[in-house]
């Protein structure tokens, strides 16, 4: 039995991983801005915003309790479409997708080192790659956490902590909101890849594949038109 941490997990990725894992007989915490419909004897809910000011507090409330924390997954995430009418929801994007995952990273890696013991996974995206038009925050706050995350992970590299930037093209979630979902994967699966993460640590974790090969054609071409302008 692993002490699991979920950010992120009343709906989508989040809400399926944490039924997975309870279901392998895990003891699960979770944090989300709204209650879980999960109720089960290993699994405690804590409701509260990654951008509240009492989010600092209650992770560091939750390590202090949990001598032995094993694995953290950072599952949260948000993206618009640009509206120049609207670009609050772009600097929101940020705030969610770079910021509190920071944040989170700061005290349960912190902590993980100081008990030399755990494994942190951050969801970040394959759009991570892209120059993006139509959600340029979404693929720049993914492409800023995905750097971070890989460069500390390279820096514990010789530690007995592991970290792992997870990368995936669409899933089958209400953030997929693009009307063209190619290789769209299951939350199921989605899962599955996570589980097994949680067993074989990576550095960085690409699925689909394919995808991942596609969208660095796709950032080249970019490119290119980029320079030819």
């Amino acid at each position: 039995m692993k002490n699991i941490l979920i950010i992120g997990n009343t709906d989508g990725i989040g809400e399926q991983i944490t039924k997975d894992l309870l279901v392998s007989g895990n003891k699960v915490i979770g944090i989300s801005r709204r209650d879980s419909s999960i109720h089960h004897q290993n699994y405690t809910h804590n409701v509260c915003d990654v951008t509240n000011a009492e989010y600092k507090p209650l992770l560091k409330r939750i390590v202090a309790s949990n001598h032995t924390l094993d694995v953290c997954l950072f599952c949260v995430g948000i993206g618009s479409f640009l509206d120049f009418d609207d670009l609050a929801s772009q600097t929101r994007t940020f705030e969610v997708n770079t910021t509190a995952a920071v944040a989170t990273t700061e005290i349960i890696v912190g902590h993980m080192v100081y008990k030399k013991h755990g494994h942190f996974i951050g969801l970040s995206s394959i759009a991570d790659k892209l120059i993006s038009k139509e959600a340029p925050s979404y693929s720049a706050s993914k492409a800023a956490i995905s750097k971070y995350w890989e460069g500390l992970g390279l820096a514990l590299l010789n530690h007995q902590v592991k970290i792992t930037n997870v990368r995936f093209g669409f899933v089958d979630t209400k953030m997929a909101k693009s009307k063209f979902k190619p290789f769209l994967m299951t939350r199921e699966k989605a899962s599955r890849h996570l589980q097994y993460i949680i067993e074989k640590p990576k550095l960085r974790v690409t699925k689909p594949l394919i995808m991942g090969f596609l969208v660095s054609i796709l950032d080249r071409l970019l490119q290119l038109k980029v320079l030819w302008n």
